[in-house]
């Protein structure tokens, strides 16, 4: 990866980008999932272990939200609704309002193709997608529900790859988890493991794609 970003003889035309992570929290993660058993009041183990059984299928599209939350939650009597989990859901995430600007600048100043990336269920990322109004900069959503594939499987990246109809040598991917950029870069794709905005736009500067004082202060 470091040796990579030091090669700058082929211009980047396209960004890669996760979104849970990168442009916004996580939107239903371990944290996320701990907290909603504390407000609710559920058993967390029986809860975690229904959730490893099924998220996959959850995220790949193989079950509604009304499915997974049947099979994970309501699969006996509550106290609250399935609209009060799945507003609690929703409401946990927020944006990283640095990292959306940056890459909607980068996108105006270097003539960029956008494409998001992401292990997203349906639900949940339509709801980011319209809440934080990243259509409005990103031009094609390779999300895990829409698919039906998920990250490290190759053939996600393959897919955007395709999609995208950017040669890989012309790409860059952002993203928080080392085992996806060890995959994309496997597959040719530059890669930067997100930690921050400081170092993520340090690491972008050195592959040309420089975000501006001028627009980033």
């Amino acid at each position: 990866m470091i040796g990579s970003m030091e090669n700058k003889t082929t211009a980047i035309t396209c960004l890669f980008v996760d979104i849970g992570g990168v442009l916004l929290t996580n939107g239903w993660d371990h944290h996320i999932r701990k907290l909603a058993a504390t407000d609710f009041k559920l058993d967390w183990g029986e809860m975690e272990d229904r959730h490893h059984l099924n998220f996959n299928l959850y995220e790949e599209d193989k079950l509604t939200l009304e499915d997974y939350l049947d099979r994970v939650v309501f699969h006996q009597e509550r106290p609250f609704t399935p609209a009060q989990f799945r507003d609690f859901m929703f409401a946990q995430s927020q944006p990283f309002p640095e990292m959306i600007e940056l890459v909607a600048q980068l996108k105006i100043r270097h003539g960029l193709k956008i494409v998001v990336v992401s292990n997203e269920a349906r639900e949940i990322n339509a709801y980011r997608i319209r809440k934080f109004k990243l259509d409005a900069f990103v031009d094609f959503f390779i999300s895990s529900c829409y698919v039906h594939v998920r990250k490290p499987d190759k053939d996600i990246f393959r897919l955007a790859l395709d999609i995208a109809q950017v040669p890989a040598e012309q790409i860059v991917y952002i993203e928080n988890t080392s085992l996806f950029v060890q995959v994309a870069e496997s597959l040719g794709i530059r890669s930067i493991l997100h930690t921050d905005y400081k170092s993520t736009c340090e690491k972008l500067a050195a592959l040309g794609l420089e975000n501006g004082e001028e627009i980033i202060p």
